[in-house]
């Protein structure tokens, strides 16, 4: 399947695209993966008095933060404090603007990329700088 790229220009832009931004996606990534950890230990500490049984654990909280900051939310675990719901709140809220990252990085990666292809595809003056046509 891999080898389709060779022949699809498409799948070598999005390869290109995927090399060139690949720090940045890295560092976005990072941030969800910190944020993950952070939400869920911080609606472990809040609301494992009110629900011992559902928030056992920071691990266990996990589940609770993937499905809240992938906007997923199951509803199978949720708070029950004042207080955690407005977190969660928030956490979701932090979540949707997290996960829109990456599509605004790869989607100006494309853009730029298509701008080079065109440029590269027009053939110009040597001594002026003009279009050729």
């Amino acid at each position: 399947v891999l080898k389709l790229a060779r022949y699809s220009r498409a799948l070598q832009a999005f390869g290109a695209v995927m090399r060139e931004k690949r720090e940045e996606l890295a560092l976005i990534a990072l941030f969800l993966v910190v944020m993950l950890v952070v939400s869920s230990a911080s609606m472990y500490f809040i609301e494992n008095e009110a629900q011992p049984g559902v928030f056992a654990s920071i691990p266990a909280a996990m589940w609770w933060g993937v499905s809240t900051l992938t906007t997923v939310g199951y509803g199978d675990i949720y708070p029950v404090t004042p207080f955690g719901k407005f977190l969660g709140a928030i956490i979701a809220l932090f979540g949707i603007g997290f996960f829109a990252l990456p599509a605004g990085v790869l989607s100006s990666a494309f853009a730029e990329q298509l701008h080079r292809r065109r440029e590269a595809g027009r053939k110009a003056c040597p001594h002026c700088g003009r279009e050729i046509e």
